[in-house]
C-alpha cells in the first residue's frame, strides 16, 4: 500500500474559504455577520494559543469574535454570570467554554449552562443527546474535522469498518456517533487503553483514527 498524507493545513483553508463565501452571503442579505465568543479562565499557554487562532480565523472569514478572558483564581459564579450574558446576548451566534478551567470552577455545570442552540463545541447533554438521536445542532469541532478530511479526501466511508482508539466525549465517542450516521455508514469499533490486543483490533480496521492523548500510541 502507498502512503498518502492528507493535509489538513490545506483542507482548513479550503473550508474557511467556505465559510467566508457563506458568511459574505449572509451579510449582503441584510443580516448581521455570525458572533463567536468564548471564555477563558486562567494562563494555560495552550489554552491562549487556541483561542488566539480562533479569534483569528473568526476575523478571515469576517466573522465577529469575543474573547472574555479571566484570571485563574476568579470565582466560579462570576464565570457563569459571564457565560449567562452572553446566552442572553443575541449578538451572540455561539459560545464555548475553553477548556481546562481552574479547579475551583465547576466544569460540569458551566458546559450545562451553555444554552444549546449556542452550543459550538456540542459538549452539552443536550447536544450529544441530539447527536445520538441523529438530530445534532452542533457537532464537537474535531470529530467533525475528521468527517470532513475524509469527505473532501474522497475516501470511501460507507461500508468501511473504521477503528477508533479512544473513547473521550471530545473525540472518541461522537466521532462513532458520526461515523455510524447514515450519511457516513461506516461500520465503527470503539477501542481504548483497556482492549485486549489492540494491534489485532486496529489491523482490522479500513479506517484508523487514533485518539487516545499519547503521541505514537499506534505502532507498525
Amino acid at each position: 500500500m502507498t502512503a498518502r498524507i492528507i493535509d489538513g493545513n490545506a483542507i482548513a483553508e479550503a473550508v474557511r474559504a467556505d465559510v467566508a463565501r457563506g458568511v459574505a452571503d449572509l451579510v449582503a442579505s441584510g443580516r448581521p455577520a455570525p458572533k463567536l465568543a468564548v471564555i477563558l479562565v486562567g494562563d494555560d499557554p495552550a489554552s491562549h494559543v487556541y483561542v488566539r487562532m480562533k479569534e483569528r480565523d473568526a476575523a478571515a472569514v469576517g466573522m465577529e469574535s469575543e474573547a472574555v478572558r479571566l484570571a485563574a483564581d476568579v470565582s466560579h459564579a462570576e464565570v457563569l454570570a459571564h457565560l449567562r450574558r452572553l446566552n442572553d446576548d443575541p449578538a451572540v451566534s455561539g459560545l464555548f467554554m475553553q477548556l481546562p478551567v481552574p479547579p475551583q470552577v465547576d466544569e460540569n455545570e458551566i458546559i450545562e449552562a451553555i444554552n444549546p442552540l449556542k452550543d459550538v463545541d456540542g459538549l452539552t447533554a443536550a447536544s450529544l443527546g441530539l447527536l445520538v438521536q441523529g438530530k445534532p445542532i452542533h457537532t464537537p469541532a474535531t470529530p467533525t474535522g475528521v468527517v470532513e478530511m475524509l469527505r473532501r479526501e474522497g475516501i470511501e466511508t460507507r461500508g468501511a469498518h473504521v477503528v477508533i482508539v479512544g473513547r473521550s466525549l471530545l473525540v472518541g465517542r461522537p466521532l462513532a456517533l458520526l461515523m455510524s450516521d447514515r450519511s457516513v455508514n461506516a461500520t465503527v469499533t470503539v477501542a481504548h487503553t483497556g482492549t485486549k490486543d489492540l494491534g489485532a483490533v486496529t489491523r482490522q480496521a479500513d479506517i484508523l483514527v487514533a485518539a487516545m492523548g499519547v503521541p505514537r500510541a499506534i505502532t507498525a
